[in-house]
């Protein structure tokens, strides 16, 4: 009974603030009166849904969430595996963290644009996000590895603990809430970036491609309509994850 009335004041809380700032959408439509500045939220709805009747709209959306993930994933992956072996070896860690230093210091758009002369266009939203996150789950492992209580590792050492048992006893319950939080942090940056390369390079069938469009021929209801897509899937995604890490947190607090 009182998860179900947490629930329904989360519910309503969550429609007092989207009504909130549909009214001042609706106020700013209103006071400019000129719908190639500023679309009506009740326009722009009725377009997404039309958008939502064609197969391109589909297309366009899930081949631009299949990229920018495949970008994620191999992010998430070189990120742990170098966070694995700059912690281990000092001589690696001092070749490679400048690179940090330098992708975070460069803008996106010069990425993008050297990608452009570099990789095949399709391939550089993927490439793309995987830049902004790869650093993000490199430091923030690497982080987590050091946190981990040498007395207890030196504790594993003299009774001779098999890898297998460090690994699941002493580094997964230090690293795991700087790894969720870089996948969390990462994933948001990653998205949006991923929009953004598909926006200045126009891959075939993606969101960026049809936002560029609408821009270019000034329809702007239609720019509204794609970006309000673009945020509604980031908050899907972002919550999909956000409840995915804490099923695997809960599933490690059982075990142990």
């Amino acid at each position: 009974m009182k998860r179900s009335t947490t629930w329904a004041k989360k519910i309503l809380k969550g429609f007092i603030v989207a009504v909130f700032w549909v009214a001042v959408w609706e106020i700013a439509a209103l006071a400019v009166n000129k719908e190639v500045l500023v679309a009506d939220p009740f326009t722009v709805v009725k377009r997404l849904l039309d958008l939502g009747a064609t197969s391109d709209f589909w297309i366009s959306t899930g081949t631009s969430v299949l990229r920018i993930l495949f970008g994620f994933i191999l992010a998430v992956l070189a990120g742990t595996l170098m966070a694995c072996l700059t912690s281990r070896l000092e001589t690696v860690n001092a070749l490679f963290s400048p690179l940090t230093a330098v992708i975070k210091a460069t803008p996106v758009a010069s990425f993008i644009i050297l990608a452009l002369v570099w990789i095949d266009k399709g391939n550089i939203p993927s490439f793309t996000s995987f830049l902004m996150v790869f650093p993000i789950v490199w430091g923030n492992v690497h982080q987590g590895i050091k946190q981990v209580n040498k007395g207890l590792k030196e504790v594993a050492k003299v009774y001779e603990m098999p890898l297998s048992k460090r690994i699941s006893k002493l580094y997964i319950p230090s690293v795991l809430p700087f790894f969720s939080s870089a996948l969390l942090t990462g994933l948001g940056l990653g998205w949006k970036a991923g929009i953004a390369a598909e926006v200045l390079c126009t891959p075939k069938n993606s969101i960026g491609e049809q936002l560029y469009s609408a821009k270019i021929y000034l329809e702007t209801t239609d720019v509204f309509a794609w970006t309000l897509v673009v945020i509604v899937l980031s908050f899907i995604i972002e919550k999909l994850l956000a409840y995915i890490i804490r099923k695997v947190v809960a599933v490690r607090g059982h075990r142990t």
